[in-house]
């Protein structure tokens, strides 16, 4: 069968779903992936993989409806030339406009994943509320398109039941985007406490609470390294590079910018945290958790998921600075504790988010096996 996968980001499509693609391909289907980087830059990179990259126009984080409507148009000539047998679809604009554009053109296999519900949907303000209500009408709208939705974690599946956006028969909840055990295997623990944050620098992702914890500690363990990995973004909630530049000078963050290959830096941690306001199920705690390390996230939605409090690391209150630092504080004091944390997160990662597992409930309930 021809499968399309649709992303409003292609660097997510390569890192967050190559896993998936792959195993579609090897059960015999054709794959095509459509994302907004240009052809020039990344159709080779898919193609080594044995997946056909379009180049989709998609503004990931814009408000303009004619932008979204050129996006629909451009989804809906795609679904009538190509005619895939299944779409598979996830982050929000794609979720929508690929879902409809589907139906549009006879398409019954559509699968969406909504892997996590982001700062619009959870926001204030006027215009928040504006562009939620907005949110949750084309949600409706691309669920009832959807044959499955897959969810990520139980409070976005209960905040779409409770606003009456799907049909409960339609939900699927899968174990995050899973991760590779193979690429990310166990490493030994430094004999220094080392933090580490990955991820977009973006404030709902808890950097502005990162940064905070880590000027503390810095104050109470000069030798403490707190370390961070990550690209800048378009992102209206993105973190400026202003904002970092007086931590880095004043040795307060080691800031590595975006890195192709995470692992050289998961290993030099032993604790990885995310304060994170919200996620689908972060992927880099799930790869910090399959190279064995402790970890610190926030009891948010997405992030609970992945850390029992106590067990293989700490949960702390969403922009609570304080409950964070006197976490750090807690694993750089009693590096046996730090150990014990760090060996169950590698259990959890092999018994429940071994990507293998996932990508055969993906593909079980799209009927691809």
């Amino acid at each position: 069968m021809k499968i399309a996968v649709l992303s409003s980001h292609t660097s997510s499509l390569f890192w967050f779903r190559m896993d998936m693609m792959t195993d579609f391909i090897k059960q015999g289907h054709t794959v095509i992936a459509l994302g907004p980087e240009p052809e020039s830059s990344w159709k080779s990179t898919f193609e080594d993989n044995g997946i056909n990259y379009r180049q989709l126009f998609v503004e990931r984080n814009g408000l303009n409806p004619f932008s979204d409507l050129k996006t629909y148009r451009e989804l809906s000539k795609f679904m009538k030339k190509e005619k895939p047998d299944k779409v598979f679809t996830y982050q929000a604009k794609t979720v929508v406009y690929g879902s409809l554009a589907a139906k549009a053109n006879g398409i019954k296999e559509v699968y969406s994943l909504i892997a996590g519900l982001g700062s619009v949907f959870r926001g204030e303000g006027i215009k928040n509320k504006i562009v939620k209500i907005i949110m949750k009408i084309e949600y409706h709208a691309a669920c009832k398109a959807s044959k499955k939705v897959f969810f990520q974690n139980k409070d976005d599946k209960n905040e779409f039941i409770n606003n009456g956006l799907i049909q409960e028969e339609k939900i699927v909840i899968i174990n995050g985007s899973g991760v590779n055990l193979e690429r990310f295997q166990p490493k030994p623990l430094p004999e220094k406490p080392v933090f580490l944050f990955i991820g977009r620098l973006i404030k709902d992702k808890g950097i502005m609470e990162y940064l905070e914890a880590c000027k503390q500690i810095k104050v109470a363990y000069p030798e403490i390294r707190c370390m961070l990995v990550g690209p800048y973004d378009s992102n209206l909630s993105a973190l400026q590079p202003n904002e970092l530049q007086p931590f880095i000078d004043l040795g307060v963050i080691e800031y590595f910018g975006e890195q192709s290959d995470v692992r050289p830096y998961l290993e030099q941690c032993t604790t990885f945290v995310l304060p994170s306001y919200h996620e689908g199920t972060p992927k880099t705690v799930l790869e910090a958790m399959a190279i064995g390390r402790s970890i610190i996230t926030s009891d948010a939605p997405g992030c609970r998921e992945t850390v029992t409090d106590g067990y293989n690391g700490f949960l702390v209150h969403v922009k609570d600075i304080d409950g964070l630092v006197k976490k750090m504080k807690t694993l750089i004091e009693d590096s046996s504790l730090n150990k014990v944390m760090a060996d169950r997160s590698l259990k959890l990662a092999r018994e429940k988010y071994d990507v293998n597992l996932v990508n055969q409930s993906i593909m079980e309930t799209m009927g691809l096996i």
